[in-house]
């Protein structure tokens, strides 16, 4: 066993997961690049342990203490490929910080993933959860994944293609534990389209030229626009939309408006998404506390930790929230965030 490799036991997982439940993981590491990780999955093959591999924290919800070795990916680094007068890869190595990350391409003067400024998390799990906000997923700009295969212990290169992609889903989420991204190469362009259509962000620009605007103008928007609707975790620990966006079948859809005239949704292919926020909001849930834990009262998809929740605090929540949906619409709702433990 390496020296560099340094191996926490009983280490609390409270500052690292940012709905700030209070648990802890039998055994900790931390890897800064791919030779640590393949000591720390030997290592723990060999005291036969369960592996759970962390990026930011900020997309699950741990349900207890895990009782195996937790490897949290610090890889850090990012770099320019293939730069030409049209565009360039930019390539994040997983420990990267995904909205520094934005910030930077933007400012670089690169087209493609603006969109996304602040959603919190690491370059590493975006693939996972195919992030995605205001017209914009991840999916649509990736190049390529390199990941270390955990059955045969090889570096592999998935194209975007391979990646099965879906909305705020995966190839990583329908094979969980295969695969541990390692880096990800996103294809930027210097003059594609920007995108403004989200009325949230025509709002924010109102008259403005679209030609007038840069990539960083767009994130910043974006930033004032999440700013304004959403908790900063660092302040109110939360895991952003807890939720998925339903999405239905017309004949739903047409007796759902008819009985809610209001209904917020978008066009989906030749499907219809609806806006779960309407609809948590519409069930009475907004702005709703317990003693713990609560809904957002500004922005209902985001499930919040006010008074140090466990994550079955949250899970209870959720599940009552689903099920007064369920109820009133008759429409189920999608968790997003994935469940550590037993729930």
């Amino acid at each position: 066993m390496s020296q560099d490799l340094q191996i926490q036991e009983w280490a609390s997982l409270q500052g690292l997961n940012t709905l700030a439940v209070p648990v802890t993981a039998r055994y900790l590491v931390e890897v800064e690049n791919s030779d640590q990780l393949k000591q720390a999955l030997s290592w723990a093959c060999n005291h036969e342990q369960s592996i759970l591999v962390l990026g930011g924290g900020s997309n699950l919800v741990f349900a207890g203490d895990y009782p195996g070795l937790v490897i949290r990916m610090a890889l850090r680094g990012r770099s320019w490929e293939q730069v030409d007068d049209h565009g360039a890869v930019l390539v994040l190595k997983a420990g990267e910080n995904w909205h520094e990350a934005v910030l930077y391409a933007a400012r670089s003067g690169y087209r493609g993933i603006e969109n996304l400024a602040l959603i919190p998390g690491t370059a590493g799990a975006a693939p996972v959860q195919n992030i995605g906000a205001y017209g914009t997923e991840l999916g649509d700009c990736l190049d390529s994944v390199t990941v270390l295969n955990r059955q045969t212990l090889k570096v592999e290169t998935l194209p975007a293609s391979a990646c099965e992609f879906g909305y705020r889903d995966s190839l990583f989420k329908h094979r969980p534990g295969l695969y541990i991204i390692l880096e990800i190469r996103l294809r930027l362009s210097r003059n594609a389209p920007l995108k403004i259509g989200y009325r949230d962000l025509q709002d924010y620009f109102g008259d403005v030229n679209e030609a007038e605007l840069t990539p960083l103008a767009v994130a910043e928007g974006v930033m004032a626009v999440r700013h304004r609707k959403l908790p900063d975790p660092a302040v109110l620990p939360n895991v952003g939309s807890f939720f998925k966006n339903p999405v239905i079948g017309l004949p739903q859809f047409r007796e759902l408006q008819a009985r809610f005239p209001d209904v917020v949704f978008y066009p989906a292919d030749s499907q219809i998404k609806l806006a779960a926020a309407w609809l948590i909001d519409q069930a009475g849930w907004k702005g709703f506390r317990n003693s713990r834990v609560g809904v957002h009262n500004r922005q209902a998809l985001v499930l919040i930790n006010h008074s140090g929740g466990t994550g079955q605090d949250v899970l209870s929540l959720a599940d009552d929230v689903r099920q007064s949906v369920l109820e009133k619409f008759g429409v189920e709702l999608e968790m997003e965030p994935g469940i550590v433990g037993n729930a």
